[in-house]
């Protein structure tokens, strides 16, 4: 549980900005505050960062660009849809780069080695296609369920995350369990003959 915490702290670093909207949204404070407040917490984590001398990625700087942008318009307009249409975009860009074959090859162990590398290329396309469709999802609710999008923000995307990751977890396991088996199987009356 605590290597699944981990995993999800940079995704939560990365959506700062939009979390404290989302939050302050569901509290019904102003769009103005809560846009404010977005910036201020975009602003804080670039300052963070440069202060422990750290490197700032450029979804980061994405991040904080987007929430000035879709900020402004939302103060000027009055409309949070603005900002609520954020995560939309950076899921699509997300996504976009997860299109890359096998960027998923580096998170497979190596005593797994030569027994799971298709399954990982697919599996990198399988979360392309969740980034995609947390995307549209999130432009729906944003757009045509407004009132919902701050309950929908706070569960929808890590539920769908965690759910992804689970199947992809125990598909993997069992499958990668049955290879290493059917490989040594050959080799079992070979030992036993000797």
């Amino acid at each position: 549980m605590s290597g699944l915490l981990s995993a999800m702290r940079p995704l939560a670093w990365d959506f700062l900005a939009t979390i404290v909207f989302a939050i302050l949204t569901a509290l019904h404070v102003d769009v103005r505050t809560a846009a404010a407040f977005s910036w201020g917490a975009g602003l804080a984590q670039v300052l963070a960062m440069k202060l422990m001398r750290r490197p700032i990625p450029h979804l980061q700087w994405a991040g904080l660009g987007l929430a000035l942008v879709f900020g402004a318009a939302s103060m000027i307009t009055r409309d949070p849809r603005f900002v609520m249409v954020k995560p939309t975009l950076i899921y699509a860009a997300v996504g976009a780069v997860m299109l890359k074959r096998g960027w998923l090859l580096r998170y497979l162990p190596a005593r797994v080695s030569g027994h799971g590398e298709d399954l990982m290329i697919g599996w990198g396309y399988a979360w392309a296609a969740m980034m995609f469709v947390s995307g549209l999802a999130n432009l729906v609710v944003a757009m045509w369920f407004t009132r919902l999008w701050p309950a929908y923000l706070a569960v929808a995307p890590a539920a769908s995350k965690l759910g992804l990751f689970a199947v992809q977890y125990v598909s993997m396991r069992r499958v990668i369990r049955r290879r290493i088996r059917a490989a040594e199987a050959p080799s079992l009356p070979a030992a036993q003959a000797a």
